[in-house]
């Protein structure tokens, strides 16, 4: 007989069972990145759903408070508001289109000599808020005339100054037109 230490049959391994047991098995490798993957969308997932919820009742506690807020509103107080605004609107149109002569009244005083005065003024303001001016007067002498011409000259805000239909009357003073363009600031409502 044969001695118990060897064995009566023999199966030989496989060549591919010994490469897998010394290799790296790639598809255990990608499965494993592939359940990152998806554990990461899932959780993505579940943080998007409660972030839903969050917005939701952030949205519906603003509603409420908006309804409240609506709810308090007194329609005659807001009716009075807007009234007061229209007028004060109104207001402004007005004022800013209103002529004012005051200005205009108060440079003729401190440019004119007091030797000259004017018998009538005419003041036009037409489409394009150009203001004209039209008047006569009387000067003592052909000088003071002369003095107002180079004061308007000088200040710059009566423009185009033009004195015509100049006379010497018998008494030796003298009569003029004047025609002249007035600076529209000059004539302008301010505060």
């Amino acid at each position: 007989m044969l001695p118990p230490t060897i064995p009566t049959s023999f199966v030989p391994h496989s060549s591919s069972a010994a490469a897998r047991r010394f290799g790296t098995n790639f598809n255990n490798a990608f499965g494993f990145f592939s359940y990152a993957v998806l554990l990461i969308i899932f959780l993505l997932a579940i943080g998007i759903f409660f972030y839903d919820r969050v917005l939701e009742n952030n949205q519906a506690s603003k509603n409420a408070a908006l309804a409240r807020a609506e709810a308090a509103i007194d329609l005659p107080t807001v009716e009075s508001f807007v009234r007061l605004r229209n007028r004060l609107s109104s207001g402004t149109t007005l004022l800013g289109s209103h002529v004012a002569l005051s200005n205009f009244f108060s440079l003729v005083e401190t440019l004119v000599p007091t030797t000259v005065r004017f018998t009538s003024l005419h003041l036009t303001v037409d489409d394009v808020k150009a203001v004209k001016l039209e008047g006569t007067g009387i000067a003592k002498s052909f000088n003071a005339l002369a003095a107002a011409s180079a004061a308007f000259a000088t200040d710059g805000r009566i423009k185009e100054a033009i004195f015509s239909n100049i006379v010497v009357t018998k008494d030796n003073t003298v009569s003029f037109a004047l025609s002249a363009t007035i600076d529209q600031k000059l004539v302008a409502f301010s505060l």
